[in-house]
């Protein structure tokens, strides 16, 4: 893959008072226009200091992808990029300090967006997840009631992706915040994604898998953020492989294929800070992986954060593409 653009960061989002911030998961709303959910988001070109909000929403125009999105708008007043939701960093909220609120996947369903988040002490450490929901395009966001603890399946369902298939049914890959575990899948009918009780996993029990069983671990290693959408006859799953230092993309026939045995490509691969290079694919500390609508097999874009921890910068969204190979479908 090659480096498009630099999709946050100086030059690029100052309008929106976002000088550093990462993630960047994405949808198309319902009108048509690209909404992005950004992390943890600084007025500076780093992370810390003024203006620190997450999760952060901003809009861009679909016709810009192949060149590099362009942004439109955001969340708030005028065109500062406020937080997308009612909380203060550091607060108590249920009775548990709360650091953050991070996002992990967006979808839309019909005429409604949906928001999965994160509710962190910090990062990697998770006290509950919860979904929030958007009827004007992206606009504003409420609460659905619809939470699970950060236990939940073994700490399993913290970060995930999800996808509505033809069948009614959105499906969902889901791992913990530490990037030290595997995936696990399960499956929820459209109509009742903010059910907690009407979601099923797909477990192996009694020599077969089959969905109403408590989730099995569908793939081993160590994974962190997560991409799934349906691309042409496809079903794509861009991961963060932390354990190996890349980013990966599976081509699945349906969510349910055997993890291991389908195509995988890296895509872009992990390297130390001298040794960089966009223009081949090879990026310092990245993470994230997040598909952008509009891509297709023979062109697939991602949305890749990068931070420097050593010096605080880098600490932005990148826009990468490429080609998948050709393999079997």
């Amino acid at each position: 893959m090659r480096k498009i653009r630099n999709l946050t960061g100086p030059g690029v989002t100052d309008d929106f008072g976002i000088g550093g911030t990462d993630l960047g998961v994405m949808a198309t709303a319902p009108d048509g226009r690209l909404v992005a959910v950004f992390g943890d988001t600084f007025e500076r070109a780093g992370v810390g200091g003024r203006g620190w909000r997450s999760p952060v929403v901003l809009f861009g125009d679909p016709n810009t992808v192949r060149t590099g999105i362009v942004w439109t708008g955001s969340t708030g007043r005028g065109r500062y990029a406020e937080q997308a939701l009612p909380y203060r960093h550091n607060s108590i909220l249920s009775g548990r300090r709360v650091g953050t609120v991070i996002p992990t996947d967006v979808i839309t369903i019909g005429g409604t967006m949906y928001l999965h988040v994160m509710v962190c002490a910090g990062i990697g450490r998770v006290h509950w997840t919860e979904i929030h929901r958007s009827t004007d395009n992206g606009e504003s966001w409420t609460r659905t009631g619809a939470s699970w603890p950060g236990d939940h399946h073994g700490g399993l369902f913290q970060m995930l992706t999800w996808e509505l298939g033809d069948d009614g049914y959105v499906y969902c890959f889901s791992t913990g915040f530490q990037r030290d575990k595997g995936l696990v899948l399960q499956r929820v009918p459209a109509e009742r994604i903010t059910e907690p009780g009407a979601w099923q996993g797909w477990g192996f029990r009694r020599g077969a898998w089959a969905w109403g069983n408590p989730p099995t671990v569908a793939l081993t290693g160590a994974y962190g953020e997560l991409c799934l959408r349906r691309i042409e006859d496809r079903w794509l799953l861009c991961l963060f492989d932390a354990g190996n230092y890349r980013i990966d993309v599976l081509s699945l026939a349906h969510p349910t294929s055997n993890l291991y045995e389908v195509p995988r490509t890296t895509v872009l691969r992990g390297t130390a800070w001298p040794e960089e290079n966009h223009a081949s694919g090879h990026v310092a500390q990245l993470y994230g992986g997040y598909i952008v609508p509009g891509s297709t097999l023979d062109e697939l874009h991602l949305v890749i954060s990068q931070w420097n921890t050593g010096r605080n910068w880098p600490y932005r969204a990148m826009q990468f593409a490429g080609a998948l190979p050709h393999g079997p479908r």
